[in-house]
């Protein structure tokens, strides 16, 4: 059973800042960040808030909380990819932030008023509602109060890392969510930016491949099934890359896709590329890459025991896994890899035209 931890320190650092907060109607954090006091969150210019802004609320956030600014935006991402993958059941609360929180867990379960907005009276009924700006007001959409609240749930437990995966597990009951927050975590802290959603082909562009949408065609190997992916059929050996920045969450033998390799994006996607000849040799799992990074190399492995070769031409599975919180579920990546192609061919050929 997971330990709890009185956090002392974090506590005291929570009520400083809330000391802070109402005395100066949270000037002194708004100063830190190059925002107004007295004002709603500033990063609420655009409909995502852009990355810049984004970049400097989880600065705030992380000068009031003691929290890392890449765990906040890990957090904050991990949510958005929740709403992606459930837009009915987690509809848009703020303007830019990924945090979704229900009413009843907003105001308390107990609470009649659903809509309460008063820090106080939310924390009476054990809600977990907080003040992020300091206007005074708890308000499920705003986007600093969102993003703060889902903090100070985790801060109970202390900011260190241990305790902030302790922190992940109590929030969400779920070890894939710890996983996955800890894994954009790391990404975020890796390039210390935002902007990590640029795609590449997982081959070569240049180099002679054939490819086709084969999403959903029979399969008898190992039983009957259906095709979760695209064939891209190449020469034995040729580079296969990664097609985003990402983390290895594995790599080894699979009886079906032979030697294979998984990473996970930012967009909470696995992506599935087996079949290979071999490895980079230096690549282990929790390993961070990069589009167009080389991972492995053209195969025909697979259908069998570990070594097994052969059974079927050269060529590279990839499959994409969209992650829903408990499950994941394949979808078709042919549209993928037919944008990320085609925007590699045109980055080519503006870099030729502008060396």
């Amino acid at each position: 059973m997971l330990r709890k931890y009185p956090a002392a320190a974090a506590l005291l650092s929570v009520t400083v800042s809330w000391l802070v907060f109402s005395a100066a109607g949270g000037a002194a954090i708004a100063q830190a960040s190059g925002a107004e006091s007295g004002t709603k969150s500033q990063t609420h210019g655009t409909e995502d808030g852009g990355l810049h802004e984004r970049r400097l609320e989880y600065d705030r956030m992380a000068l009031l909380t003691g929290f890392a600014w890449y765990q906040l935006a890990a957090i904050d991402q991990y949510e958005r990819t929740l709403s992606d993958a459930k837009p009915k059941e987690r509809p848009k609360l703020g303007q830019w932030a990924g945090v979704y929180i229900s009413e009843e867990k907003w105001a308390g379960e107990l609470n009649p008023d659903k809509g309460d907005s008063n820090p106080k009276s939310i924390r009476v009924f054990n809600g977990i509602g907080r003040d992020g700006d300091g206007d005074g007001k708890a308000e499920r959409t705003n986007d600093a109060d969102l993003l703060y609240s889902e903090a100070a749930a985790l801060l109970r437990y202390g900011s260190s890392q241990e305790d902030f995966a302790i922190g992940l597990w109590e929030y969400y009951h779920n070890i894939r969510s710890v996983q996955r927050v800890k894994q954009f975590a790391k990404l975020y802290e890796t390039f210390d930016r935002l902007d990590l959603f640029q795609g590449s082909f997982p081959l070569p562009v240049k180099s002679q491949y054939s490819y086709r949408s084969t999403w959903g065609t029979a399969r008898s190997w190992g039983g009957y099934r259906i095709h979760e992916g695209t064939d891209i059929f190449a020469h034995h050996g040729l580079p296969v890359r990664s097609t985003v920045y990402g983390i290895v969450e594995i790599k080894g033998w699979n009886a079906y896709g032979g030697w294979r390799i998984g990473i996970r994006d930012l967009n909470n996607r696995y992506h599935y590329y087996a079949h290979l000849s071999g490895f980079e040799k230096k690549l282990e799992a929790g390993d961070v890459v990069t589009p167009g990074q080389t991972i492995g190399w053209v195969g025909s492995s697979g259908y069998g025991k570990p070594g097994t070769q052969g059974k079927f031409p050269p060529h590279l599975h990839y499959g994409i896994y969209r992650d829903r919180g408990w499950v994941e579920w394949a979808f078709d990546p042919y549209p993928l890899l037919h944008r990320w192609e085609r925007e590699e061919l045109q980055r080519l050929r503006s870099a030729k035209r502008n060396p």
